[in-house]
């Protein structure tokens, strides 16, 4: 269990803590008993408990309209008791050191985004379909070409992730729409779904019962308790083999189950027609350009091989953050900076690491400043590294194959913890 947290609980009870609901920004309390956050349910995360001053700002730093419409909320100032019990998480030296970095590389200019940079993301996934397309369709390395599609398919993961958070153009309506597009056809999934759920794991991560990324069975499970909710003896025992099962199974069947089934889905129910036109672009375009000269068997057969590579890549890569180290509970509050350093782990940055992660192997740079272009995360680490020690937190940064046994180490304790081997 992740350690330093408050245990915080609302002073009301009974009736009265079922209709009151207030969240705690900046001093002031704000009440949101009536109000529907159209992010989905993260605002419950903080209601009467918790202080969401940091997550708040950070996620809505670039919205007018989010501005808008915490103005708008009915408020009142906090008393000293409910600042003393919520205010700051209980770091307020975290809450001083972060906001003075924060003013700092935003005076920089770190948060600003670079043309450069974006014609070059941009760029880099439009060549890699016309080569991948090239190989495939026009000579004998067919199969180069498909490792080629795979892998782009896995960087439109990580495009659109920058683009989820706004912080490549810096232009949210711009953004969205990068982010839906490169979504959709590049990996046949909806942008809206995925901004709802990975801002839960944003606000909260590694928290029990809050962070989507831990609520992943029946295919896998990261945590022995998660694990122990695993029901038969057929669950019981994938889990035993998901170490082995992880890298070329589950991620294939995740990425299929998205884009077959949840995110068509989503957004039907949401009406979210631009998302659709790009997914229904996405199999056109595979099935009717790259795979023309192909049997449907064999269409299929190479549409599948393309998509677990792009899976394995993207969701592997992604686990070696956070899956593998300790939770926190569901009742414990930690500040924004705490959930960066004691449950998020950097990679060991290399040219090629840097690459392959698309700068994504420096997650405590990102959780601590989603909204900031992430080619700026290397160039500030060094700083978060100086204000982690003067805070007495750890700043962890892991070899890459390292990382990656532990993840896969973690999975195969976990999957075992059923036959009575419990973890905290």
């Amino acid at each position: 269990m992740g350690k330093g947290g408050q245990q915080l609980t609302s002073p009301l009870v009974g009736a009265a803590a079922k209709k009151h609901a207030d969240v705690l920004i900046d001093g002031d309390l704000y009440d949101v008993s009536t109000f529907k956050h159209p992010g989905g349910s993260i605002v419950k995360f903080l209601t009467n408990n918790g202080d969401a001053t940091e997550a708040f700002n950070e996620f809505h730093g670039r919205s007018k309209k989010a501005q808008k419409m915490l103005k708008a909320l009915p408020k009142k100032p906090a008393d000293e008791a409910t600042l003393k019990a919520r205010g700051c998480n209980g770091r307020a030296d975290l809450t001083a050191g972060y906001a003075k970095l924060r003013a700092e590389l935003e005076a920089e200019g770190r948060f600003d985004p670079n043309a450069g940079e974006i014609a070059y993301r941009v760029g880099e996934v439009v060549a890699m379909h016309l080569l991948g397309a090239y190989l495939v369709m026009a000579t004998s390395y067919f199969y180069a070409g498909i490792l080629v599609l795979g892998i782009v398919s896995g960087r439109c993961g990580w495009l659109m992730h920058e683009a989820g958070h706004y912080s490549l153009t810096g232009d949210i309506k711009l953004d969205r729409l990068l982010q839906e597009v490169i979504y959709g056809v590049g990996c046949g999934m909806s942008g809206a779904w995925w901004r709802n759920q990975h801002n839960k794991h944003h606000a909260t991560p590694q928290k029990l019962k809050h962070d989507v990324d831990l609520d992943t069975l029946p295919l896998v499970a990261f945590h022995a308790r998660i694990a122990a909710k695993a029901k038969g003896s057929f669950a019981k025992s994938w889990l035993k083999l998901q170490c082995y099962l992880f890298i070329p199974v589950s991620c294939f069947l995740v990425a299929s189950g998205w884009q077959m089934y949840l995110h068509p889905r989503h957004a039907f129910r949401t009406k979210r027609n631009r998302e659709l036109v790009s997914m229904a672009l996405r199999y056109v375009l595979l099935f009717g350009v790259v795979f023309k000269d192909l049997s449907w068997g064999s269409a299929f057969a190479a549409y599948s091989f393309y998509n677990q590579i792009a899976a394995s890549y993207i969701f592997t890569n992604f686990s070696l953050s956070h899956t593998h180290l300790p939770v926190s509970n569901p009742d414990d509050y930690l500040h924004w900076v705490e959930y960066a350093a004691k449950h998020t782990t950097n990679i060991a940055s290399s040219p090629l690491c840097d690459w392959w992660m698309a700068n994504l192997n420096f997650q405590i740079e990102h959780h601590l400043f989603p909204a900031m272009p992430q080619f700026n995360h290397k160039h500030i680490s060094p700083r978060v590294k100086k204000f982690f020690e003067a805070h007495g937190l750890e700043y962890d940064v892991r070899p890459y194959f390292s990382c990656l046994g532990e993840t896969l180490q973690n999975l195969h304790d976990v999957g075992h913890s059923t036959e009575g081997d419990k973890r905290d």
